[in-house]
């Protein structure tokens, strides 16, 4: 099986257990790691057997992949946010995005009515903004974090329009199978991937150990806050105020004329 992944943290971090034989599996896995457009656009293209996937690529692809139960990347008190170099209105600014079919690039079309998008790998946005090539930058990962640090100024922070919107924690990603793996072994899959995040919060420091090489710099303790923020309960085992803020995320996106609302296929063990 291909199972792929982003170069980040809270990804290497769940994923770990799996990976490194902790958690034994009769499945043959390849691990593939790139950032999270690219995996999009492969799963488009039906190349990956599992893959991290956008909340938003999933409304284009669920005639191609069902979702996993386990591995979702949810916002609770945290998400996305528009940086700038000084303060500023976010309408009508050229705004550096993470890929077209990131969830975080969905959210800022959701949010703000009118702004011009430039397209970019999601490390590429804040360099970006920083060298002024765009007015303003939307940041996924550990980016959300670590902006005031390059002197960027928070100009909107998702999260707290969603909250305002719907009281539900935030879809960002989730991992999704492809439907024409038989279904005794998605369920295999599935069940070894519970286990190797049940592993990563029962052994947190060894881990972050194996998440620190998709750093990209950043200090142990940043990178252990970052983790932890994006695997907790809502990655072991995606309950249903998870499933209905999925539903309206795709609700609002049909309202807006974006796309028809997907059904919501979740494997469940």
């Amino acid at each position: 099986m291909l199972v792929a992944h982003t170069p980040d943290a809270d990804d290497a971090f769940m994923f770990y257990g799996m990976f490194s034989g902790k958690v034994p599996t009769k499945l043959e896995i390849e691990q593939i790691v790139e950032d999270i457009e690219t995996l999009n656009n492969r799963a488009f293209k039906g190349e990956l057997d599992v893959t991290a996937l956008s909340a938003h690529a999933y409304a284009f692809l669920h005639d191609k992949y069902r979702i996993l139960s386990t591995g979702a990347s949810i916002g609770d008190g945290y998400g996305p946010v528009v940086v700038a170099s000084k303060e500023m209105a976010v309408e009508e600014k050229r705004i550096g995005v993470p890929g077209k079919y990131t969830t975080a690039n969905l959210l800022l079309k959701l949010a703000v009515e009118d702004f011009q998008p430039v397209e970019m790998r999601f490390d590429e946005v804040l360099p970006a903004v920083k060298r002024g090539e765009v007015d303003a930058g939307l940041l996924i990962h550990e980016g959300q974090i670590t902006y005031a640090q390059h002197g960027l100024v928070k100009i909107l922070d998702l999260w707290d329009w969603w909250y305002d919107k719907t009281s539900l924690p935030m879809p960002l990603g989730i991992n999704a199978i492809k439907r024409d793996v038989p279904e005794a072994t998605q369920r295999e899959f599935l069940a070894a991937m519970r286990a190797s995040v049940q592993y990563a919060l029962e052994h947190v420091e060894e881990a972050l150990e194996h998440a620190m090489r998709y750093s990209r710099g950043a200090d142990k303790e940043l990178v252990k806050k970052f983790a932890l923020m994006y695997v907790n309960k809502y990655t072991y085992e995606m309950p249903e105020e998870v499933v209905k803020a999925h539903e309206e995320l795709y609700k609002m996106a049909e309202r807006k004329g974006f796309f028809e609302r997907p059904p919501l296929d979740i494997l469940f063990l």
